[in-house]
């Protein structure tokens, strides 16, 4: 019996044998020794066994192969990989023919396993399945290319790999040593399409998967066209045995085949070098280094457009091209060439200009895909296999000039190639990111590539009709560079047009190469890259807004109407009305008065009464004096009063005899015009209207100053003129056209700048303006009175107040009369447009957008029902600019967040005695000769039909384990939850999570809601505590008052303190996940993906699982990934298969699910 003999001998009794210095060690059940004359063959052969063990272990582990003939493997033999004998029969046991038809098992490189990831997360089809399809003049001809096919699958051993992961702690590549491909036959069927249509539907890989636990991982599908006598055929490959390069060199070794010139071929290049070498040269330690330093303080992802699903489906991503001139890609091969730089750098900083410009920084990590060669030499160039890796890159662009960050940009990739084959994942977990966060949800693929591979005739009779190109990112660039052209190829998400983003990039290349021709050391911030017809289209086409209207000042448009009606009801205030002439009337007579006492333009005139007829006749006589009216509401505390009228002070202060006492200052002038005496005293003035030319009044005066909070405690005055009052209101009356039918019912507190439409626009127009009562705005009974009695057509409503009103169905059946209703002030649920519509089935509603600082109202949108999360803002308003700008004030591309500012007709003078603060929100606006833009602080986003959508204050954005998230996203998920009415969500101070308020028809408790949100938004999302209240508290007029939420006890918090594993599975999981993760205790409350899991230790887990022959679906791991759940996912799957799970949105840890890369690669290294 030879040694070799013996070894076979020893495997056969599950027993290896391995080195330990000059001895031998026995792993094994050495029981079975007891055999008198296996054990005395054992000390024969000792120094043989030996000496072939050293053989065997010095052999080349690049070129090692187990021997031809080999009946019985022994994990000696496997240099690369460390596996038991019980698992290598396990291998052999599944491979056909056994143990003779295995040339070699060895690992799997880095990116063949976050490709076999997606492979088994899919449920159906596989995203990395790649389609070849080809034409033949012939059947014989077809079969001649299969045979040279199954050839060159003879000459690589890549082409002959399966992989398996059952049963296994790493997932391996077992390399058969005969495997063909066999083509299946379609019958077509004359009744259902073209051949064509028929072939691709059939072989479509958003539904066929390939069994790659088989060799080869390539089918062949054919079916005859009779329309045109030709034969096609549908190749599918797996992406874990070939990449773009691969792909190309495959067809080039069949035309070989197929032109009798197999000598020509070069020896081929076995993939397990490759894989030998990156394990050799995997440093874990400097990677882990070197992308500390790259990606230690990244703390968000870069997700250009918002894009963060990396598990989108193909069908959800659109595609375009475009071609770079040839005098650009001439001028961009000088400058690079210039600068002793690579034109790939210049392309990844341009890049990183694009992706500046869809998420508004600029500071930006995306994907690179590395050709992954470098390693073998000029031999691997021409290699068969998948050498591909994608690796993050990180381009700052704030500090840098053009010329420096395109060197800066060369040196990082110098860099980034020395690790490029680092693990994704590991660069991931060297960011300030969380697991299930991804670092980058856009890629850049640049490679080297030849006019002839998109198609064409590739010997004669076989034509190559092209591929389709797959990937998981929602946003990819691949840049074919073609030796002297470029072609760009763009895949994104439908939401967002591609051939867009192909512009952005066009754009960014021009806008380089002219600043390197021109100005190299122009600021990188100042490249301009947003193309000139959509940055038109954003500042001019979405803003052509020029409307002309007559010139008046406010007043005027109230006169104007009561020469038109004079005898009809102008103003009704319980059991008082007044003639449109006798408010007149009164009004011109206070009027007099009033300039008497040396009020004139840009004089204010305080106003503190309460609400009644006399407001309006006030109203409207301080603005006919030609004065400005400052409203001093009773209901604020003393302090509020003391400072606005110490702040504005005021000529007089027109009040009624029950509120003089709150004046703080006893020589404050003022005016009782409920007094016997003031009454007596007015009436001796002529009634007729004042001539504004008499008081030098213009449409540049002051119509009124109302404050708003202040970020310093103390309110603020902003000042409004005529001209931005009137064109707002001639812009209302123009689109919803207010008649004499009309009742307008006015209630907000005249503190607030609704109020001023609520009085001025029925009076301008013929309608009845119905005054509430003081506090009436707040009484959805009362208010339902009003409406109903009086028959109320149009109204305003804080979507906060309008949730109160319409929870009183009883009192909202009532109100018939109601036509429309205009919402404001606050971001609109879609959920309350649906129950207006429901409740008021006959009435408009209308959601407007405006701050205080630019006359109201700004943008407007008719809500049509139809909205399903966020409701617009809407389109700007006539005579109006809306601009949406990034950091530096350039405009942004529609669908990209930036800060809202207003321009136009509408923007206010300023703040009242505030030139600071004035000068930082009222600026010039810089798209428009000598206008004015204000500053909102707000958040918006253009759609692609110029509405606007609103995202929130910059205060209200909540930063959270990397993201930047909107509030009201959340609050639209709980008051979909049953019984939930209304809800908030705060930040908590501590930064720690988030707080939700909710207002119930019945006790919910917290962990069904969290449950419930967990169904439709990620981890961070999901608040920490939920507070039950009986209301929300509201402010004065009707807006949330988030001050006066209360601080959640600690029964609102859902507890995730430490809790013992409760029973045998979850403690058996723990121990599991504490070998995997290092971390000595897990409480069943513990999440696996929070504690540092990934979606390699997830296959890992799952094989431990199986080994102790417990079973859970993959999908089921990522759905569950908490200690308990996961426990219990496990008692409810049955040993003998999957338990099938839904697995919600995002679920699959980003960063993990997007360490791989599109099909259609790089195929050449850049050329640096």
């Amino acid at each position: 019996m030879s040694a070799i003999e013996l070894l076979d001998k020893l495997d056969a009794v599950g027993i290896s044998l391995r080195l330990n210095g000059d001895k031998l060690s026995v792993v094994g059940d050495q029981r079975k020794l007891a055999d008198n004359e296996l054990m005395a063959s054992l000390r024969s052969h000792k120094h043989n066994l030996i000496e072939l063990l050293k053989q065997r272990a010095s052999a080349d582990p690049m070129h090692y192969v187990i021997p031809e003939g080999t009946q019985t493997i022994t994990p000696d033999m496997l240099p690369l990989v460390t596996l038991e004998p019980a698992q290598i029969d396990q291998l052999v046991r599944a491979t056909p023919g056994g143990a003779a038809n295995i040339q070699d098992i060895y690992p799997l490189a880095p990116l063949q396993e976050g490709i076999l990831f997606h492979h088994r997360v899919q449920a159906e089809g596989d995203m990395y399945v790649i389609p070849t399809l080809l034409r033949f003049d012939s059947r014989a001809r077809l079969d001649g290319f299969v045979a040279a096919l199954n050839q060159v699958i003879t000459r690589h051993d890549i082409l002959r790999t399966a992989v398996h992961w059952e049963g296994l702690t790493d997932p391996v590549q077992v390399v058969w040593r005969q495997a063909h491909v066999e083509v299946q036959m379609l019958a077509a069927d004359p009744h259902a399409g073209d051949a064509l249509s028929q072939l691709q539907a059939y072989a479509d890989p958003q539904h066929l998967r390939l069994d790659v636990r088989q060799a080869p991982m390539l089918a062949a599908y054919a079916i005859a066209d009779t329309s045109t006598q030709t034969w096609l055929l549908q190749l599918l490959h797996h992406h874990l045995i070939l990449d773009h390069t691969a792909s190309a060199l495959l067809i080039e070794e069949i035309v070989l085949m197929l032109e009798g010139r197999q000598a020509a071929l070069p020896a081929p290049v076995p993939f397990r070098r490759f894989v030998a070498q990156a394990r050799q040269g995997m440093d874990l330690a400097r990677h882990e280094e070197y992308f500390r330093r790259m990606l230690g303080d990244v703390d968000e992802p870069t997700a250009p457009f918002g894009l963060l699903d990396v598990q989108g489906t193909e069908a959800r991503i659109g595609k375009a091209t475009a071609q770079l001139t040839p005098a650009l890609a001439a001028r961009l091969r000088s400058q690079v060439k210039i600068r002793g730089v690579s034109a790939a750098s210049l392309f990844h900083l341009a890049w990183a200009k694009v992706l500046s410009l869809c998420t508004g920084r600029e500071d930006v990590v995306f994907g690179t895909v590395l050709f992954g060669r470098m390693l073998g030499g000029a031999s691997i160039a021409r290699a068969i296999g998948m050498f591909l890796n994608t690796l993050p890159l990180r381009v700052r662009l704030d500090s840098d000039q053009v010329e420096q960050g395109l060197k800066r940009t060369h040196g990082a990739l110098i860099e980034l190639l020395r690790h490029e084959h680092a693990p994704l994942p590991l660069a991931q977990r060297c960011s300030a990111l969380p697991a299930n966060t991804p670092l980058f949800t856009s890629l850049l693929n640049y490679r080297y590539s030849h006019e002839e591979e998109g198609g064409g005739v590739i010997l004669e009779g076989i034509e190559h009709l092209g591929g389709h190109d797959r990937t998981n990112y929602p946003f990819v660039l691949h840049v074919d560079d073609l030796g002297e052209s470029f072609t760009l190829s763009v895949e994104i998400h439908d939401s967002v047009p591609a051939q867009r983003v192909a512009a952005f990039m066009l754009q960014s290349l021009e806008a380089l190469v002219d600043a390197l021709e021109r100005n190299p050391q122009l600021p990188l911030t100042q490249v301009q890259v947003l193309p000139a017809t959509e940055r038109h289209e954003v500042l001019y086409g979405f803003n052509d807004t020029a409307t002309d209207y007559p010139a008046a000042m406010l007043h005027e448009l109230v006169e104007q109407q009561v020469v038109r009606t004079p005898n009809a009801i102008a103003v009704r205030f319980e059991q008082h009305q007044l003639s449109y002439a006798a408010l007149n009337a009164q009004a011109n007579q206070l009027a007099r008065h009033l300039r008497r006492l040396d009020v004139g333009p840009d004089r204010l005139v305080g106003v503190m009464l309460e609400r009644s007829d006399a407001m309006v006749v006030a109203l409207l006589a301080v603005i006919k004096a030609g004065g400005a009216y400052v409203p001093l509401d009773p209901a604020y505390p003393d302090d509020r009063l003391a400072h606005m009228l110490a702040d504005s002070a005021p000529v007089v202060v027109l009040t009624q005899t029950s509120l003089s006492a709150r004046l703080p200052d006893p020589a404050q002038a003022h005016l009782a015009l409920n007094a016997s005496a003031t009454t007596a005293m007015l009436a001796t003035y002529d009634s007729d209207n004042l001539a504004p030319a008499d008081a030098g009044l213009g449409s540049q005066h002051l119509a009124y100053v109302i404050y708003t909070s202040g970020s310093t405690g103390q309110p603020k005055g902003a000042m409004n003129e005529h001209r931005g009052i009137v064109n707002r209101l001639q812009w209302m009356q123009q689109t919803y056209g207010l008649g004499a039918q009309d009742v307008v019912l006015q209630k907000t507190p005249f503190s607030f700048d609704v109020s001023v439409w609520e009085f001025f626009w029925p009076l301008m127009s013929g309608a009845q303006l119905v005054v509430a009562r003081p506090d009436g705005h707040k009484d959805p009974a009362y208010l339902g009175d009003i409406i109903r009695e009086t028959g109320v057509t149009t109204l305003h409503f804080v979507p906060s107040m309008l949730q109160v009103f319409l929870s009183q169905p009883e009192v909202v059946a009532q109100c018939t009369s109601i036509q429309r209703v205009i919402c404001s002030g606050e971001a609109l649920p879609a959920a309350l447009v649906h129950g207006v519509h429901t409740q008021l089935p006959q009435a408009e509603l209308h959601n407007l957008y405006g701050p205080t600082e630019a006359a109201v109202d700004v943008t407007a949108w008719a809500c049509t029902g139809k909205e399903t999360t966020a409701v617009p803002i809407g389109h700007p308003i006539a005579n109006t600019h809306i601009y949406i700008l990034d950091e530096y004030q350039r405009p942004v591309p529609v669908g990209v967040a930036g800060e809202v500012y207003i321009g136009g007709a509408q923007v206010a003078r300023g703040y009242l005695n505030r030139p600071q603060l004035t000068q930082e929100r009222f600026l010039a606006d810089p798209f428009v000769a000598g206008g004015r833009m204000y500053r909102t602080g707000d958040l918006g986003r253009w759609r692609a039909d110029g509405a606007v959508d609103y995202l929130g204050r910059n205060d209200f954005q909540v930063k959270l384990r990397g993201f930047r998230i909107e509030l009201g996203e959340i609050e639209a998920q709980l008051v979909r939850q049953p019984g939930v009415r209304e809800a908030v969500v705060i930040a908590r101070a501590d930064g720690a999570g988030l707080i939700a308020y909710v207002v119930q028809d019945g006790a919910t408790d917290a962990a069904f809601l969290r449950a419930e949100l967990g169904k439709h938004l990620p981890d961070y999302m999901i608040p920490a505590a939920y507070v039950q209240l009986d209301a929300l508290p509201l402010s004065p007029n009707g807006k949330l008052d988030r001050k006066a939420l209360p601080a959640p006890d600690g029964g609102a918090f859902i507890r995730l303190a430490y809790e013992a594993p409760a029973g045998e599975i979850e403690q058996a999981l723990a121990q599991i996940w504490s070998e995997l993760l290092g971390i000595e205790r897990i409480s069943r409350r513990d999440h696996f993906f929070e504690l540092g899991g990934h979606s390699l230790l997830a296959i890992r887990l799952l094989e431990q699982l199986r080994q102790r022959g417990w079973s859970l679906d993959i999908r089921a791991l990522f759905a569950h990934p908490g200690l308990a759940a996961m426990a219990a996912a496990i008692q409810l799957s049955p040993t003998s298969g999957s338990h099938a799970i839904d697995v919600p949105r995002n679920a699959i840890p980003a960063a993990f699910a997007a360490s791989t890369i599109p099909e259609n690669e790089e195929t050449e290294e850049f050329r640096l």
